[in-house]
């Protein structure tokens, strides 16, 4: 019961009215929403196109409902490039965690990489447009994860009992492979690209890059057409 200041007669209480305690599974569902909205239309504009109103537009929600969870638009964007980075790192990790020698981690590396490429669909190419543009909020993202992959190719080596080869050629790996899963991800049609291609393009990298002159014998072995036959 309450009190009534002025006329002193008690009055009895009633529910507030309202939206009911939204629940922790509600929030992360919206949540959850908001980010996949923002990865459409992130794939769709870039991160300059990228607003709340076309975010809740995606979503089906109302404008109240996204400053519930986020305060402007880059803040799911990063959830979302977040994400993207650990799945890459991950994946590449369960593919080297997988190998039993260095063949068959170059090889796991190479399809880790390819799957990380197509699960991301059109959001691969503003992905990869802003990864070298300084000025985007995608573009930190980039050193970031290059740095987690250098490190744990680096460990790799180590617990298989090689000498790591350079940083510097690692990087070159890694810029290699970059652009060959960009290549086959956005590819069309009438482009001569393939899984194929990218397979073996991406091995013989690797192999000279990272790895001896015996890896290379084994190679020739384990993988047919590596090397263009001689005129």
């Amino acid at each position: 019961m309450r009190s009534d200041v002025k006329n002193r007669a008690a009055i009895p209480d009633t529910p507030r009215r309202g939206r009911p305690p939204q629940s922790a599974a509600d929030a992360a569902a919206a949540r959850a929403r908001i980010v996949e909205a923002t990865r459409t239309v992130f794939a769709e504009h870039g991160s300059r196109g990228l607003n709340v109103a076309l975010i809740i537009e995606r979503a089906g929600i109302a404008r109240p409902t996204f400053y519930r969870y986020f305060n402007n638009a880059e803040e799911p964007l990063q959830l979302v490039l977040d994400a993207s980075d650990m799945a890459l790192v991950d994946g590449l990790q369960s593919a080297l965690d997988a190998a039993s020698d260095e063949i068959e981690m170059v090889l796991n590396g190479i399809e880790a990489y390819l799957d990380w490429a197509r699960g991301h669909g059109p959001a691969l190419r503003p992905l990869f447009a802003e990864l070298h543009d300084a000025s985007s909020v995608v573009s930190p993202h980039r050193e970031k994860t290059l740095n987690m992959l250098r490190s744990r190719l680096i460990a790799r080596f180590e617990t298989l009992g090689r000498v790591a080869p350079p940083a510097i050629d690692i990087d070159v790996l890694l810029h290699a492979f970059e652009y060959v899963g960009f290549r086959v991800a956005m590819a069309s049609p009438a482009d001569d690209v393939d899984d194929a291609w990218a397979r073996m393009t991406m091995a013989r990298i690797a192999l000279v890059l990272l790895g001896t002159e015996a890896d290379l014998d084994v190679a020739r072995e384990a993988l047919p057409g590596l090397f263009r036959p001689a005129p």
